[in-house]
């Protein structure tokens, strides 16, 4: 990449930085101030509050353990290029003001892909070094979480629990009684939201992770199974959350054909088809049916 169009990359980090310590003062909040009135809370509603110690040291954990998280994923991929010769830009970031501060990042493959290991090597890096990631960030997360009396009031937003997220959970706080919330502490929030990319960009469509890794195990089977999991994305947007019927779209406009790559070697070593299987594993501990709970498209037009 040429220097020069390097601050393109680096002006999108330093936003997206921004915008998740924003988003992260939020999680502070109400990580501090879990279960407390309004009206008890000290500077509430007070310019003097962007001020207080804890919950900008809060919010930066949260930036900087998703940022983390989603470099180590590109650089997953942008590593294994450079490894293989294949030209790749850094990693552009994207800020937005959303519920996690930013719609994730990529980076963009420049070169051709001639052989099918380098495909799934380049595929499957990426989600397997966010997960590792993920992991000790939600564990360390969940040891600093805490449980607070349940209150669940108009506006209130309840977030799903990945199958991992629900077994450290078990792990380290037992069962949680029905009474009680868990509180997430921010580096946990930031690994929920590790996990939620990694599910989403192992699902086999079109130039996704999952998609590179189906398609360097099938060919041009992974169309077929495409539009299965448009189908279901469908599904999942109508029943569990609406956002997945907006991912469908997007997904339709990119479209589902994966770019030709040659068929070599003729097939992949035993230690990719573990690999494989262990990405498989990932998706199906890390996937959430419904990341906002009650928010399928039923449940808003109801």
């Amino acid at each position: 990449m040429a220097q020069s169009k390097r601050w393109v990359n680096y002006l999108l980090f330093f936003l997206t930085v921004i915008s998740t310590y924003f988003v992260g003062f939020l999680w502070a909040m109400n990580y501090v101030y879990a279960g407390q009135d309004l009206e008890d809370i000290p500077a509430f509603l007070n310019i003097g509050i962007i001020f207080n110690p804890v919950l900008n040291r809060l919010s930066l954990i949260y930036s900087l353990s998703l940022l983390g998280i989603l470099l180590g994923h590109e650089l997953g991929h942008y590593l294994t290029c450079k490894n293989y010769h294949i030209e790749a830009t850094l990693p552009y970031f994207i800020p937005a003001p959303t519920l996690i501060g930013t719609l994730g990042a990529f980076i963009r493959i420049k070169s051709p892909l001639t052989r099918r290991d380098e495909l799934f090597d380049i595929g499957a890096n990426g989600p397997l070094t966010g997960f590792i990631l993920s992991v000790p960030a939600l564990y360390f997360g969940l040891t600093w979480s805490k449980l607070a009396p349940m209150t669940v009031s108009e506006g209130t937003i309840e977030f799903g629990e990945p199958w991992l997220l629900k077994a450290m959970t078990r792990m380290i706080f037992g069962p949680v009684p029905a009474d009680q919330a868990l509180i997430l502490h921010p580096m946990a929030m930031a690994a929920w939201v590790g996990l939620l990319v990694t599910s989403f960009n192992l699902f086999p469509i079109g130039q996704l992770d999952g998609g590179h890794i189906f398609y360097s195990l099938f060919g041009d089977k992974v169309r077929k199974i495409s539009y299965i999991i448009v189908a279901l994305l469908i599904v999942l947007g109508i029943f569990f959350w609406a956002g997945w019927l907006i991912w469908a779209i997007l997904i339709l406009l990119l479209g589902l054909r994966h770019p030709p790559v040659a068929w070599v070697p003729a097939r992949l070593s035993r230690k990719r088809q573990i690999i494989a299987f262990l990405v498989l594993i990932i998706f199906l501990v890390s996937f959430i049916p419904a990341p906002v709970t009650d928010s399928g498209l039923l449940d808003l037009i109801g």
